[in-house]
């Protein structure tokens, strides 16, 4: 083979690589709006109570448990013309652009004067826009077969670019356009900045276009059998009891991170009471932050190794999130602290989003080994309904905290009753996880 083909070979795998990964920059856009922004935007905004969107919330991410489990299951049993994967792709996106733009725009179509029909709006919408999102288990799953094994990393690691690229456009827009629109709708509810506006109707479009175009342009894998069976898979994963360890570490520790990602704003906002210049330093802290310390994170775990890195992980989230409590001390101005407690909170949550994807890579790696099985959507959706049944109870369990502290104090004491949850998810971490494998020394 000559260099010329060595090289052609070489970019279009390349072009397949970026290509199937695309479609993770539009929905981490609008995860990143809906997850980061949601609470201020309702509850500074449109003056919706706090417990009542943390309880919308919380029951959203029970639809995305279910979806994500029986999308996995179902993408893995039905092979039709378009393959496995590809017609919840096709019938799914549009769905999620749609219930993001109504999510994030319901002063163009209701009074928002009326709470009890903003709360239905909000708890209708989001429960379509989290069961539409599940269909990210199936773009996952669909990996195993576009991509051989040896080149499964790479695509992983393209996929993560434009999580990470989307989450920080998502980040932008939340701090410099919808923070300011959510502390300006009062003024005038029935106006929406052009801005805003558009913002929303382009990240919605933009994802629908993405799915789209992977859906056209990928190939259609070849039909093989998987075992559908629910019943038998399920006793398959119950076998694999280190695959459960860590899914029930991982979702009691994102109780603490569920009530952190929506809450960290709102804190900003009311509490510290940023300015447009302030959220402009904290935004470019945050954005900065996420890439630098996921490159840290990496480098300490290629030192120490998962276990003792995530152990580290815990220990410093732990130590920082209280640190919301000094907001009580008065101030002529909290932008010093702010910045500092921010370098904190993301450096924890960097380190946190790294794990998973390394993590699972190397369970499904280990158990493939011992069982010689793959059911790539089945796994993934498996340990979606566990997360994300947890991050429904950290968002109820916020809904009840906030309804009898009342929304400033919970915005002030949430951190160390995340750090509480954390202190238990290190010790769990530290007796009955293994994470390091004897293979991965050779």
């Amino acid at each position: 083979m000559t260099d010329i083909e060595v090289e052609q070979i070489e970019r279009g795998r390349l072009k397949k690589f970026i290509l199937f990964g695309t479609p993770r920059f539009g929905t981490n856009i609008l995860l990143t709006i809906v997850d980061f922004a949601l609470l201020t935007l309702y509850s500074i905004g449109f003056e919706l109570p706090a417990w009542q969107i943390f309880l919308a919330t919380s029951l959203g991410k029970l639809s995305i448990a279910l979806s994500q489990f029986l999308l996995g299951w179902l993408s893995d049993a039905k092979y039709t013309k378009w393959g496995r994967r590809k017609p919840y792709l096709i019938i799914l996106s549009p769905l999620l652009g749609i219930s993001f733009i109504f999510l994030l725009i319901p002063n163009r179509f209701l009074p928002i004067s009326n709470k009890t029909t903003l709360f239905t709006w909000l708890l209708v919408w989001d429960l379509l826009f989290q069961a539409s999102y599940g269909m990210t288990t199936v773009h996952n799953a669909w990996m195993a077969e576009q991509f051989e094994v040896g080149d499964r990393p790479k695509a992983s690691q393209f996929i993560n670019l434009f999580i990470y690229l989307g989450a920080g456009v998502g980040q932008i827009f939340t701090l410099l356009i919808l923070t300011d629109f959510a502390l300006k709708v009062e003024l005038n509810p029935s106006v929406i900045p052009s801005e805003f506006l558009l913002g929303v109707l382009i990240f919605g479009i933009i994802t629908v276009q993405l799915f789209y175009i992977v859906a056209l342009m990928m190939p259609t894998e070849p039909n093989y059998k998987i075992d559908s069976n629910l019943i038998s898979n399920l006793k398959a994963i119950a076998k694999n009891k280190n695959y459960l360890s860590f899914n029930f570490m991982e979702g009691f520790a994102s109780v603490a991170w569920a009530i952190v990602t929506p809450t960290m704003l709102a804190f900003l906002t009311v509490v510290l009471k940023f300015t447009e210049l302030q959220f402009i330093i904290g935004g470019s802290i945050i954005i900065f932050g996420v890439l630098l310390f996921l490159y840290l994170w990496r480098i300490l775990i290629e030192k120490l190794g998962k276990k003792k890195s995530l152990l580290i992980l815990f220990l410093f989230a732990i130590i920082v999130l209280p640190f919301t409590l000094i907001s009580i001390i008065p101030m002529e101005s909290y932008l010093i602290y702010g910045i500092i407690f921010i370098i904190g909170v993301v450096a924890s949550i960097g380190g946190w989003n790294l794990f998973p994807y390394i993590v699972y890579a190397d369970l499904a790696e280990d158990d493939e080994k011992s069982t010689g099985e793959l059911k790539a959507g089945l796994y993934r959706g498996f340990s979606s309904i566990i997360l994300n049944l947890f991050q429904a109870i950290g968002l109820a369990f916020s809904s009840v905290v906030s309804l009898l502290l009342g929304d400033y104090l919970f915005f002030i004491w949430w951190g160390p009753i995340c750090s509480l949850i954390l202190i238990g998810a290190y010790f769990y971490s530290r007796r009955f996880i293994k994470i390091d494998f004897d293979w991965e020394k050779k």
